[in-house]
């Protein structure tokens, strides 16, 4: 059995991405009710140790953006990190949904064994599509967005596992 490498990046990650984008827009407006900085809420984190949810957007972006780039033999397109606030944390987010919506399934299926190279923290990996795909960007990707989900109602905004998960068809 083949898989589409399309359909297994491009339409889960539209619909994550989606609703992280309401996820912070529920944020935001918790902050302006409750009178809290919002910026409380964008250097919020799990753990001491743990990124905030600022970056935790900024990663998430970045994988989505990167995998179907580097599938189809692309660039990816590099974004500054320069968000500080829910508007451009929420650009961010549409800028990366419109990238992915111009990828067509034809650009990704076949790259299951089209080798990546990724450097990370200064060592160089060598992936085949698919391993790169679901043993490196999904988990991450997931990562990222499961955690800003957990930091944001860690600090009290009311959201709950159907805004994690959108509406079911």
């Amino acid at each position: 059995m083949s898989i589409s490498m399309y359909q297994a990046s491009v339409p889960p990650m539209l619909r994550a991405l989606t609703n992280l984008r309401a996820i912070l827009e529920k944020a935001a407006v918790h902050a302006k009710n409750r009178k809290i900085d919002p910026l409380v809420l964008i250097n919020a984190r799990l753990y001491p140790d743990m990124f905030p949810l600022l970056r935790q957007v900024q990663i998430a972006t970045d994988n989505a953006k990167g995998v179907v780039s580097r599938l189809a033999g692309l660039e990816p397109p590099k974004y500054e990190d320069k968000e500080s606030t829910f508007p451009e944390l929420l650009e961010r987010i549409d800028k990366t949904i419109t990238f992915l919506d111009i990828f067509k399934p034809e650009q990704l299926d076949g790259s299951e064994e089209k080798t990546v190279t990724l450097t990370l923290h200064d060592h160089t990996h060598n992936f085949k599509g698919v391993r790169y795909l679901f043993d490196y960007v999904l988990p991450n990707f997931y990562f990222h967005v499961t955690t800003a989900y957990a930091i944001l109602r860690h600090s009290g905004v009311e959201i709950g596992k159907q805004d994690f998960l959108g509406k079911l068809s």
